[in-house]
């Protein structure tokens, strides 16, 4: 969300943001602002104006009272009382129009940095760097579903009978090294620096409002009936809530989490072949990576949260590359974001394996996170990364190492995780 004080002195600049996203069917919300907002300060103008001139009758109504002229003074408390009904009028108008224009403003988009290139969609993306050197066996590379299976790894009729589609059994040596790749992140993260959290699974719906747009919501998440609970879709989610109406003090930041957690999605729309398998599905785990910084620190750390993606990958022999994403492919929050993307020599091709977002002040007013600083308090910074989230990591993992007997070598870095295993064999 915006500052509304940067839409009422710059309403073309913001409009011209939303051509940038092709999301011309929201011009219209900055002129409804507008008049909104003036009508809001007119009627908080008349209130305030009411409430002085009540406090100034109040007065001589003590003085009437004080000199005996109770006649006299009965009128300016009939005055008042008449007041006192036309406040409780203008107080309502207040609320209705301060509702009406968070509503809009909250479907207005973050003005996205300079640098983003212009795109309708993902297709427009813009390569920026690929790390290691692609490589397709002399030898067949089977669908990822199917290497599981070889190794008696993974379920997927059980769960069906269990959960329904989307769902999965990992087992074995699988389950394993799923396991070992949560771990190594882990661990990898606190090398870095980042405090280590378990955040909690399910949020408010103030919560899930601060930290994504309305077509988000309605896209990912799992409601609790009968609470006002959702399940998470990303720890980030209950992360940055952690901070949700806190006054951090400036020499806090910044505050560097990484977290680990069970996800949950919808994943509407989900179509194809690769939804064949474990690719997109309902329910898997993810190591995150949150900051709340000061507003000239979030570019640096952009750099630095998808670079260490990048750096993790490469320690398991998976090559990989970032994508920007182009303008129209940014959700509504987001200032600037990168996907990293791995090799699938099976396909020939990359897919994404995690995002990198900063999303500037806009979490941050949602949720009135902000900090003491020495000129005064302001709203943090937020930016979130995926460090790794299997099962679609594994998929990536095990056609980068599946040897042509059908053997997956175990990097050395992720061995002392697998009790020394040097790789995994058939069953």
């Amino acid at each position: 969300m915006i500052d509304i004080k940067f839409l009422r002195e710059n309403p073309e600049a913001v409009k011209e943001n939303m051509r940038k996203k092709f999301q011309d069917h929201k011009l219209s919300f900055v002129d409804e602002v507008m008049e909104l907002d003036l009508e809001d300060r007119k009627t908080q103008q008349q209130a305030d104006d009411l409430r002085a001139n009540r406090n100034k009758i109040s007065k001589e109504i003590g003085m009437l009272m004080a000199k005996g002229q109770k006649e006299e003074a009965e009128v300016l408390k009939a005055k008042v009382a008449e007041d006192a009904k036309t406040l409780v009028e203008l107080e309502e108008k207040e609320r209705v129009l301060e509702e009406k224009i968070n509503d809009l403003m909250m479907r207005i988009p973050n003005i996205i940095d300079p640098s983003v290139p212009l795109g309708k969609d993902d297709s427009e993306n813009v390569e920026i760097m690929k790390y290691g050197d692609p490589v397709v066996p002399d030898f067949e590379i089977p669908y990822h579903a199917e290497i599981m299976e070889t190794f008696q790894g993974l379920d997927l009729e059980a769960a069906r009978k269990v959960a329904g589609n989307g769902f999965y059994y990992l087992m074995g040596d699988i389950a394993r090294l799923h396991s070992a790749v949560i771990s190594y992140a882990r661990d990898f993260m606190i090398d870095r620096g980042f405090t280590y959290c378990i955040p909690p699974y399910m949020i408010r719906s103030n919560v899930v409002c601060g930290v994504m747009s309305f077509a988000e919501m309605d896209a990912m998440m799992y409601k609790i009936e009968g609470e006002d609970l959702y399940l998470i879709g990303t720890s980030e989610h209950s992360m940055i809530g952690k901070y949700i109406d806190t006054i951090l003090q400036e020499n806090q930041l910044p505050e560097t989490l990484t977290s680990y957690s069970p996800c949950f999605r919808k994943e509407k729309g989900a179509h194809g072949l690769e939804e064949r398998g474990v690719y997109r599905i309902h329910q898997f785990e993810k190591q995150e990576m949150i900051v709340v910084c000061k507003p000239e620190e979030s570019p640096m750390w952009f750099e630095k949260l998808w670079k260490n993606t990048v750096d993790l990958f490469r320690t398991l022999d998976i090559p990989v590359r970032t994508i920007e994403c182009c303008s129209g492919d940014l959700a509504d929050l987001k200032v600037k974001s990168y996907d990293v993307e791995a090799w699938s020599p099976r396909q020939k091709k990359y897919f994404e394996v995690g995002s990198c977002s900063n999303l500037g002040d806009a979490q941050a007013r949602r949720l009135k996170i902000r900090v003491n600083g020495e000129n005064g308090k302001y709203f943090a910074h937020t930016l979130n990364n995926t460090v790794v989230a299997p099962p679609r990591m594994l998929i990536a993992f095990l056609e980068n190492n599946l040897q042509a007997d059908g053997s997956v070598l175990i990097p050395e870095a992720l061995q002392p995780y697998m009790g020394g295993k040097k790789k995994i064999e058939k069953k």
